[in-house]
């Protein structure tokens, strides 16, 4: 018997990296990931031996945007599971080009769920919307289960209300298989810099090696964030596509520490070899409005999974800046944002 094949788009981002790495661990199924001729290969790179060799993973090159490229990847590979994670995943950067992460994030899904429609294929398939859906929430809400109003309070955020819909949408009409998810804060190495925490560990890692002086460029520290380790998110997703998946549901998966992002950036802090760091708020890194009390009610996804948050918020951050340590030690980047 064959083995299973699970196809991932956005193969090479943070989540969908650690996923292949977790799947490789937990499963013997062979792995496509569909990525763009111009991706940054940085995330995979550890993996390029099986790349190279054909051995379990196999590129697939083509864009979300183009339905002609998706339609050639899903017949060439008949995928059994597909884990819908490409998008424009930045929320700031949606206030600079919101049309583009409209049409990336919820015309891209559509065009992922007909291609595969259109060729009549049965997989499993995950689409991964966020818990920025629901953004600005009444205090009376937390934490926040799955049937809050959403209230989105970025270009980001609407364009993921559109990826969450048109997912439940296909399920619902067209009968196939398809559940989402509104994944809260998640984060560790290979973490994007353009997000909070990580801009903070890579500053940190960058004044460490004497590339910048002591000060910490911040935005708005009084959001409140549950965290939750990427690690543990690959490992809720898997979970989503194997216990008995349930055609157009939708959950909430988090993590079970909360604080601000002030506390965060406290805690990073104190992980520094360099004391007396100043932080400095940049106007630039204030959003226009912000989804300011992040906090799940993740029960749903728990009784269903059995899945549970393992990695504690001390390790995630401690591996976070130990992964800028080591891009800023081996002259990866220098850029900050």
């Amino acid at each position: 018997m064959s083995n299973k094949v699970a196809f991932i788009t956005g193969l090479t981002g943070m989540v969908g990296s650690h996923l292949v790495d977790f799947l490789f661990t937990k499963t013997n199924w062979d792995i496509y990931g569909l990525v763009r001729w111009n991706d940054r290969m940085d995330n995979i790179e550890h993996l390029m031996n099986y790349i190279n060799t054909g051995h379990r993973l196999k590129l697939v090159y083509g864009d979300i945007n183009d339905l002609s490229s998706l339609l050639v990847a899903f017949e060439k590979t008949k995928p059994d599971y597909v884990f819908h994670l490409a998008a424009q995943s930045y929320p700031k950067t949606s206030f600079d080009s919101p049309l583009e992460t409209l049409e990336t994030n919820i015309l891209g899904t559509a065009k992922v769920l007909d291609a595969i429609k259109t060729l009549k294929q049965k997989p499993v398939i995950h689409v991964c919307a966020s818990s920025e859906v629901f953004g600005r929430v009444p205090e009376e809400f937390l934490p926040i289960h799955e049937d809050v109003g959403f209230h989105p309070a970025s270009p980001y955020a609407i364009s993921k209300v559109g990826t969450d819909l048109v997912g439940r949408f296909y399920a619902e009409a067209y009968g196939m298989t398809v559940m989402t998810t509104r994944m809260f804060t998640h984060t560790g190495p290979r973490r994007g810099d353009v997000f909070a925490e990580s801009t903070f560990a890579k500053q940190i890692a960058m004044i460490e090696k004497g590339l910048l002086p002591p000060v910490i460029k911040v935005g708005n520290l009084d959001s409140l964030r549950t965290w939750s380790d990427v690690r543990d998110a690959v490992r809720a997703y898997y979970m989503l596509v194997v216990n008995n998946p349930v055609p157009g549901e939708y959950y909430n998966i988090g993590g079970s520490y909360t604080c601000t992002v002030r506390k965060m950036l406290e805690h990073l802090l104190s992980l520094s070899t360099v004391k007396d760091i100043r932080i400095e708020v940049d106007p630039d890194r204030l959003r226009p409005i912000d989804a300011d009390l992040q906090v799940p009610d993740t029960s749903k996804f728990k009784k269903h999974t059995g899945w549970e948050p393992q990695i504690p918020f001390e390790k995630t951050m401690q591996d976070l800046l130990d992964y800028w340590r080591e891009q800023v030690n081996t002259n990866r980047s220098f850029l900050v944002r």
